[in-house]
């Protein structure tokens, strides 16, 4: 199946928060608005997830409240913030907060995209004095965190300057897509296009479930280049496409940080819209 196709194709670059100072960073968040890109992430860990274990690291929601300052067109947000790592409400409350930092003048709208998953990575847990438990039971806790998150959105004072886009990641088939049917603006996968096509078709029942269609759900995927960008990455971007996917995201990381194939996505992307 495929999902609504009138969308536009949109690039995210995720900035690992890994390995590099926080001016580097800023930096190149700056260029990122100034490139064009759609969408900025970070992530929310505590420790890299790649390279020395012990590098620089830094953690995701003071950063992301710096880029609400620091950025004036860009959507941004965690990919994801882990729910396990803060009480629903108060988490509804920082993003609600970061989504009217973005905003810049009264009336206009906020940026944020509130990207949510159920969490993973143990070591956060461990060091930092979370119960990890099983990934069922983060599940279980995610899909009650949800409507109070919502809830506390329609209780704040002031309210979101938004409907805040929700971003799901994970692929479970159970619980993962039931939650994206349910609460999702966004669902985000790792899939490979036999798999995206058959996960779509679970999310289209889920989705029919609670009374809504899949295309009001905006399809992400990430984005794996084989070296320099080629005639094979555009190949798979474009069967991704034609598969439902509209919303791409490529990961970037210190030390080195390079933006070649960031230009690289943006002109297959200008191309595609045109």
């Amino acid at each position: 199946m495929t999902t609504n196709t009138s969308r536009p194709v949109r690039i995210g670059i995720q900035i690992a928060p890994q390995h590099s100072d926080y001016t580097t960073i800023r930096d190149t968040l700056r260029q990122l608005e100034e490139l064009g890109v759609d969408i900025a992430f970070n992530w929310d860990h505590f420790y890299p997830l790649s390279g020395d274990p012990a590098g620089l690291h830094f953690e995701g929601w003071s950063m992301l409240a710096a880029w609400a300052e620091q950025t004036s067109t860009i959507e941004f947000g965690p990919l994801v913030t882990c729910n396990s790592y803060r009480n629903p409400d108060l988490l509804a409350d920082m993003a609600r907060t970061v989504d009217h930092i973005s905003a810049k003048t009264p009336g206009a709208e906020g940026r944020l995209v509130f990207g949510i998953g159920s969490g993973w990575f143990e070591r956060d847990y461990d060091e930092y004095g979370y119960e990890f438990g099983t990934a069922g039971q983060r599940l279980d806790a995610l899909g009650e965190a949800l409507p109070r998150i919502e809830a506390r959105w329609g209780k704040l004072n002031p309210a979101p300057t938004r409907k805040i886009p929700v971003l799901i990641g994970g692929g479970g088939e159970k619980k993962t897509l039931k939650l994206v049917a349910k609460h999702a603006t966004i669902w985000h996968s790792f899939s490979d296009v036999p798999t995206l096509r058959h996960k779509l078709e679970v999310l289209r029942a889920h989705a029919s479930d609670v009374g809504r269609d899949v295309s009001e759900i905006e399809i992400s995927n990430d984005v794996k280049l084989t070296g320099a960008f080629g005639s094979a990455d555009a190949a798979v971007l474009d069967e991704k496409t034609e598969a439902g996917v509209t919303l791409f995201t490529l990961g970037i990381t210190g030390p080195s940080i390079d933006l070649g194939p960031v230009k690289d996505l943006l002109a297959w992307r200008d191309e595609k819209n045109s």
